[in-house]
């Protein structure tokens, strides 16, 4: 075993020990979760397996087989922060929504409130028409 699948192996763990302690303490919701506990399970697969390293740096045309290691890291890392900007424009796009919703039932509440203001005089009103 090489001294750089070791580094990758305790770094995988570490990442994966990480994770979990993150999940334990609330700290990293459900949803996200799956997706780093999928990159650390990959990439400490590939640090373990040498011979599935090997076999993707040659489909992949890397020459040193570690490097192909950071490229798959690289990879997640491109789809957890596309993951990440979609879940941030759907919270946007909500929180936009909300703010549209609050602003019309304040404008509602304050119709409301000013008719009933002025509602008493117009209820006076209309009783005296009626008179």
């Amino acid at each position: 075993m090489s001294q750089i699948q070791i580094v990758s192996i305790g770094g995988s763990l570490a990442l994966l020990l990480i994770i979990l302690e993150l999940i334990r303490k609330g700290k990293l919701a459900e949803e996200y979760s799956l997706l780093w506990i999928a990159t650390g399970a990959v990439l400490l697969l590939l640090s373990i397996w040498r011979g599935i390293l090997d076999a993707f740096a040659r489909v992949v045309g890397v020459y040193y087989p570690p490097s192909a290691l950071f490229l798959v890291g690289f990879g997640f890392m491109l789809l957890l922060i596309l993951h990440f900007s979609i879940v941030l424009s759907r919270l946007t796009r909500n929180n936009r929504n909300l703010a549209q919703t609050v602003a019309l039932l304040e404008r509602k509440l304050e119709e409301r409130e000013e008719e009933k203001r002025g509602g008493g005089s117009h209820g006076e009103d209309e009783t005296t028409r009626a008179r």
